[in-house]
Order: structure tokens, then C-alpha cells, then sequence
């Protein structure tokens, strides 16, 4: 079973960038289907981004500014962040899987602890 850790979370201006990490322990980690998800106080989790290997998809809010990106090698997944908004304020949480294209929460069984993402004016 995959353990996943987030790091790179903070406040940023509106227009800034941040860039998330998240670290996988375990085997196979190239192997997992590998997300971003977020979730804004009072709404539920909503999905960011998603690497199920060499492709990527995202969601239409964050089409064009969002980059995920993973290096099997070093158990990493990122999540570079542009141009960020008020709207892009959340908890990010990574997330691990096995089911193509992760586009959906339930498609995934293991969850990291979440960083906290603040956008302000």
C-alpha cells in the first residue's frame, strides 16, 4: 500500500504560483494512476488534474494554467501551479489509484493529508 505526503502549500497573490509536491512511499509507484484534487470550504471534493502515465487531464478550471507532471524515479508527482486565482483557494490533497484517467475521486483508494492552498487580493 502506497503512502502519499504533500508539501508546497501556502498563501500566494492573486496571478502567483505555487508548486505542489507529492511524495509516494512504497512499491510500483509507476504503476498507480497518480491525481489532484481539491476542496474549498463548504463544497465538496472536486478533481484538479490526473497522470496516469505519460498523458494528462485536467479539469476545465484549471485548464491552461495547471501543469501535473511525475518522476517515477524519485516517487514524485507536482502539480505547477500559474496564474493562481481567489477561486483556487483550497486543500489539495494527492491521490493514488489504479483506475484510467482518474478523473473521479472514487477511482481512487489511497489519499495523502492535504496541503492548504490560500489565494488572496
Amino acid at each position: 500500500q502506497v503512502k502519499l505526503v504533500e508539501s508546497g502549500g501556502g498563501l500566494v497573490q492573486a496571478g502567483g504560483s505555487l508548486r505542489l509536491t507529492c511524495t509516494a512511499s512504497g512499491r510500483s509507484f509507476s504503476r498507480y494512476v497518480m491525481g489532484w484534487f481539491r476542496q474549498a470550504p463548504g463544497k465538496e471534493r472536486e478533481f484538479a488534474a490526473s497522470i496516469p502515465d505519460s498523458s494528462t487531464y485536467y479539469a476545465d478550471s484549471v485548464k491552461g494554467r495547471f501543469t501535473i507532471s511525475r518522476d517515477n524515479a524519485k516517487n514524485t508527482v507536482y502539480l505547477q501551479m500559474n496564474s493562481l486565482k481567489l477561486e483556487d483557494t483550497a486543500v489539495y490533497y494527492c491521490a493514488a489509484g489504479s483506475t484510467w484517467p482518474g478523473t473521479k475521486a472514487e477511482y481512487y483508494n489511497t489519499w495523502g493529508q492535504g496541503t492548504q492552498v490560500t489565494v488572496s487580493s
